[in-house]
């Protein structure tokens, strides 16, 4: 049971608890292995949590990436699928959504984010460019990587500290920034690479004053700038909360004002949009549509489906609307900050604030004795799994990568375990059992010694890699 001393979220902020806005329907049964069964799982899956089997999973946190319940309307928009291999109705319901929510003027559907994400960089970046961004993100620097692009780390310092408080520690440093363009050129920088409530930062947000202000830097020089709108709505949820001058304003107002600084986006439509698959590319400027407008046909199916049945886009397009209301996005976020409240309690070291979708524990300072190259993170995420079945990811060294010049381990400064909420899925008891396991973890914490990789696969390595223990 949970410590008695903790207080609910009402008691500890002074006002009353908040509740779900919405009632469950239908269930999908889970059940708990046995800690015998878990580490036959564990050593099958090489101590990655990628590749254990969902049905031995008890908790889910792997991803909050299309593991999100959808509606009622949703599962009835599914019923309308317009399978028209051109020109589904369900593309232009799609079209419209994201024109009038994101504000963008030309859509193009993709299967996921990813698409989007190979679709911009093949047709914006050349042999020799550089891509700044607040943070990178592992799919979307490889892409800019397999084009010919070097990313480059343009976040405020805050960013790479777990125990800062700053409250949008997504923010870019323009001054970084500006020294960048004029050291390279803004010939040579395509676009800026923003992301909205940076995952690999712990879900940190990016405020309404610092992409103003990015705006007028990059129109100083004529760069544009594209945004991961993947958790946009979480990011304006904050924006909401913490920037003077938009606390009476909708999350759907905040968003539109957003993302109007922005040249266009790309989207995996599977965490803010609601929805198991799918993915989005707009744009404003009518020669690079036409451009990802032919590329899509190469690489994703027609511009009018982009890799998406007509009921996913229908699903996608009814999702777009849900996402932006208040109440569900309020209640999303406080489900997140329930579990950082009560790990906080008991002082185990996690990214804060807490950010939008997902805990991140600081496995840096969980496993000091651990050096970062026998993969704290990735030790702790397995170590989870064996005490109760709760599959995390790990994003550190693993999710880093190698430099593609020299070869090395890349060592950010973060080396986190993610615990990532699906959204309209579990209830606050399932964040309570996920609680005392961390805490069971963490009291274990002096007897482990990290693992070694004894697979690596080129590119991504933290989906298939596979590890030991060291002993």
């Amino acid at each position: 049971m949970i410590n008695p001393k903790l207080k609910t979220m009402g008691e500890q902020f002074g006002r009353r608890s908040w509740a779900e806005p919405w009632k469950i329907k239908m269930v999908e049964p889970i059940r708990m292995t046995s800690r015998e069964e878990r580490q036959e799982g564990m050593e099958q899956a090489g101590y990655n949590t990628f590749l254990l089997r969902s049905e031995d999973v008890y908790i889910d946190l792997l991803t909050d990436s299309g593991t999100g319940a959808m509606s009622d309307r949703q599962w009835a928009g599914i019923m309308l699928g317009d399978e028209a291999y051109a020109g589904s109705r369900n593309f232009y319901h799609l079209e419209e959504a994201v024109q009038s929510y994101y504000g963008y003027r030309y859509v193009v559907p993709t299967h996921q984010g990813r698409g989007a994400e190979h679709l911009m960089s093949r047709a914006l970046i050349k042999p020799g460019h550089y891509i700044p961004g607040n943070m990178y993100f592992t799919t979307t620097r490889v892409h800019q990587e397999i084009a010919g692009g070097t990313f480059v780390d343009v976040i405020i310092d805050e960013a790479h500290d777990p125990a800062n408080l700053h409250p949008f520690k997504g923010n870019v440093d323009l001054d970084k920034l500006d020294e960048l363009i004029k050291g390279v050129g803004p010939e040579n920088i395509p676009y800026i690479s923003l992301a909205g409530t940076v995952n690999m930062a712990g879900g940190q947000p990016v405020s309404m004053a610092n992409v103003r202000a990015l705006r007028g830097l990059c129109d100083r020089y004529g760069v544009r700038i594209y945004l991961d709108a993947t958790r946009m709505v979480e990011n304006a949820f904050f924006i909401q909360e913490r920037e003077e001058g938009y606390g009476d304003k909708s999350i759907a107002a905040i968003l539109i004002e957003f993302c109007s600084f922005t040249n266009g986006a790309w989207m995996s439509a599977k965490k803010d949009n609601l929805v198991n698959i799918g993915g989005w590319l707009a744009v404003n400027d009518s020669d690079l549509f036409d451009m990802l407008r032919n590329m899509v046909v190469v690489y994703e199916g027609l511009h009018t489906y982009g890799g998406m049945a007509g009921r996913d886009m229908e699903a996608l397009a009814i999702g777009i609307t849900e996402a932006v209301n208040d109440d569900h996005v309020r209640s999303r976020i406080e489900q997140v900050r329930y579990l950082g409240d009560l790990l906080t309690n008991w002082d185990i070291p996690i990214v804060k604030p807490v950010g939008g979708h997902a805990i991140f524990l600081d496995a840096k300072s969980i496993y000091s004795h651990i050096p970062q190259d026998h993969f704290p993170a990735q030790t702790l995420a397995a170590e989870l799994y064996l005490d109760s079945g709760i599959r995390g990811m790990e994003r550190g060294i693993v999710s880093a990568g190698r430099d593609p010049k020299t070869g090395d381990h890349r060592y950010p400064a973060l080396e986190l375990t993610r615990l990532a909420i699906p959204r309209r899925v579990y209830t606050q008891a399932h964040m309570d059992v996920t609680a005392e396991s961390v805490k069971a973890v963490y009291d274990a914490r002096e007897q482990m010694r990290g693992m070694k990789m004894v697979y690596e696969p080129k590119y991504l390595r933290f989906f298939q890699a596979r590890f030991e223990h060291i002993t």
